[in-house]
C-alpha cells in the first residue's frame, strides 16, 4: 500500500472550441506517459492528477456560449484515450476539468473532473462551490431535484479516493464531507490563479491544502495550473503542485510560477490507516461535535430555482442575498 503520486500541472493555450480539447488529450496522456515510465526507476506510480481547466477555461460569459462552444457530454471519447491509457500502465487518473453538458439539466453547464482507472471511469466529481461572480456553471446544490451524490468518494486498490475542484478547497465543510464518507487521499483539481499562491504574503494554495490534509488525517495531491497569462487570460497561474501528509507536512511541491511540472512523492496508506487507528489526540474527525454548528441549519447562499441561466449579474445579486442573511454578523 506505498505508491508514488503524480501531481502534473499544465501550460497550454486554452481552445476556442471542443474540437481543440483533443490537442489537450494527447499532451496529458504524453504526460502520464512521462511521468509512469520516468519515475519507475524510483517506484510505482499508480496516480496521476491534472489541473483544473486542463480541458477548456470557460473563456466566454455566458451559459449559452460554454454550452454552444466548449461543453462536452461525459462519457464521451476523451474518457475513453484516457481509460486505455490507465489500463495499459494499471493506474488511476484524476481527469482535468471538462465543461459538461448533460440531458438531464438541460441547459446547464458543471465544472467535472473524472476519475479513471483501469476498468474505465469510476466516479465524475461536479464543482459544488463554483468561483462567483465569474464562473457561470452551475453548482449541484442548486438544481432542483439534484439526487447525485455530491461527494463521490471511491473505493480503489490504491485506497479510497476523493476529489474536489479548486475553490471547493476554501470551504472546510466541503472536503469534510469526503473525509468522513472515508477519503484516504484527497485530490484538488485546480486553477489557482495570482496572487493567492505559493509564495508568501498570500499563499493560500499552500496554507489551505495544508490544512485540509491534517484537519482530515489525509493525503492530499493537488495539481494547479501553470498556465501564463498569455494562454488563460486575464489571469496568471502560479502552478506549486503538490503533493501533503496526514499531518500537514509537503512531500513534494513543485517551485512557484508558471510552466509545466510533474512533482512526485509516496503515499503510505499502511502508515495512514495506522495512525487513523491508532490515535486518540488530534483525531478531528472522531473529534468533532456535529450538534454544536447550529449556524449550518440556516441557510445563506440563496438557490436559485426558477430554471434562467446562470450570469455574472445574477452571481452577483445572489451574493447580495447572501451577504445581507448574513446582516450584521459579517
Amino acid at each position: 500500500m506505498r505508491y508514488l503520486a503524480a501531481a502534473c500541472q499544465t501550460d497550454l493555450p486554452n481552445p476556442a472550441d471542443r474540437n481543440g480539447i483533443a490537442r489537450q488529450v494527447n499532451h496529458m496522456l504524453a504526460m502520464i506517459e512521462r511521468a509512469v515510465v520516468g519515475y519507475r526507476p524510483f517506484g510505482d506510480v499508480k496516480l496521476v492528477v491534472f489541473p483544473e481547466f486542463a480541458h477548456a477555461a470557460p473563456i466566454y460569459p455566458t451559459v449559452e456560449e460554454l454550452l454552444d462552444r466548449l461543453a462536452v457530454t461525459i462519457p464521451n471519447e476523451h474518457i475513453d484515450r484516457y481509460h486505455q491509457k490507465a489500463r495499459e500502465h494499471d493506474v488511476y487518473i484524476q481527469t482535468g476539468s471538462f465543461l459538461e453538458r448533460h440531458d438531464r439539466y438541460p441547459g446547464v453547464v458543471f465544472n467535472t473532473t473524472c476519475l479513471i482507472g483501469p476498468d474505465g471511469l469510476l466516479a465524475r466529481y461536479r464543482k459544488v462551490h463554483p468561483w462567483i461572480p465569474w464562473e457561470v456553471h452551475a453548482s449541484p446544490h442548486d438544481i432542483p431535484g439534484y439526487a447525485e451524490d455530491m461527494f463521490p468518494v471511491t473505493e480503489t486498490e490504491i485506497g479510497r479516493l476523493g476529489a474536489a475542484t479548486c475553490y471547493d478547497w476554501l470551504f472546510p465543510e466541503a472536503i469534510r464531507q469526503l473525509a468522513l464518507r472515508g477519503a484516504e487521499v484527497l485530490i484538488r483539481v485546480s486553477a489557482y490563479m495570482d496572487p493567492w499562491g505559493a509564495t508568501p504574503p498570500m499563499d493560500w494554495w499552500t496554507l489551505v491544502n495544508r490544512c485540509r490534509a491534517l484537519e482530515n488525517l489525509a493525503y492530499v495531491v493537488a495539481a494547479n495550473q501553470g498556465a501564463a497569462a498569455d494562454n488563460y487570460p486575464p489571469f496568471s497561474w502560479p502552478g506549486g503542485s503538490m503533493v501533503v501528509d496526514y499531518d500537514g507536512r509537503i512531500l513534494a511541491q513543485a517551485d512557484p510560477g508558471p510552466g509545466e511540472k510533474i512533482v512526485v512523492a509516496a503515499l503510505d496508506l499502511s502508515a495512514l490507516r495506522a495512525e487513523r487507528e491508532r490515535r486518540t489526540g488530534h483525531h478531528m474527525l472522531a473529534h468533532l461535535r456535529n450538534e454544536a454548528y447550529a449556524e449550518y441549519a440556516r441557510a445563506i447562499y440563496p438557490v436559485k430555482a426558477n430554471g434562467a441561466p446562470l450570469t455574472i449579474a445574477g452571481n452577483e445579486a445572489a451574493i447580495a442575498e447572501g451577504k445581507a442573511r448574513l446582516g450584521q454578523r459579517l
